[in-house]
């Protein structure tokens, strides 16, 4: 009887958490609106010598194109969320030191640091724009990680949020990683590429 119970209640737990999935508004199969295109390298760990000491950091260098029909406007917002669910916004508190090191490394002429990138994108692959995104090392041992990047497409939708009032999500680009290992050496073990995908947030 107790068996029976229990299965009855998390069959509505369930039921009530694929309801839940099904109501979220997720992206257009089609694009609806403006889209820009982004291209990306793997994440990449560097470590810089700075007056406190080293610190290490992650960083993403990527290429922003318009195909659309007119020039359009791009406000990257860029957010890593860690294994333990923390969610950090890019370029925060970075040293300028760290972008020169990044650009040496990867040759990149016209790497731009955030918010230099932000503004127009004009027309056609002469005009796309190399930008990078730069995080601090929030651990030694990553595990798996998510990268969100927002301001590449005009989707967006309004929903009711938790408090009652109307919050807008926009079409949002997931990346997702995974570094096994542990913080003995870190920097040491690949990053794995897993899917991607299109999310509203």
């Amino acid at each position: 009887m107790k068996r029976a119970f229990v299965l009855a209640v998390l069959f509505a737990l369930a039921m009530v958490a694929a309801s839940a999935r099904a109501d979220y508004p997720k992206p257009s199969m089609y694009p609806i609106s403006w889209e820009l295109k982004f291209e990306h390298s793997m994440p990449k760990r560097i470590v810089v010598n700075l007056p406190g000491g080293p610190r290490a950091y992650y960083y993403l260098v990527y290429t922003v194109t318009n195909s659309s029909d007119q020039e359009q406007m791009f406000f990257p917002v860029m957010e890593m969320l860690t294994e333990d669910g923390r969610v950090i916004r890019s370029d925060k508190n970075v040293p300028l030191k760290v972008f020169d090191l990044i650009k040496a490394r990867e040759s990149k002429q016209f790497l731009e640091q955030f918010p230099q990138i932000e503004g127009s994108v004009r027309l056609g692959e002469d005009q796309a724009r190399d930008g990078v995104a730069i995080w601090s090392e929030p651990t030694p041992e990553m595990g798996r990680f998510s990268i969100f990047i927002g301001g590449l497409s005009g989707e967006a939708t309004t929903i009711k949020g938790p408090d009652g009032k109307p919050m807008t999500l926009r079409k949002t680009l997931e990346l997702n990683y995974l570094v096994r290992g542990d913080e003995v050496y870190p920097g040491e073990d690949e990053v794995n590429e897993e899917a991607s995908r299109w999310v509203m947030r």
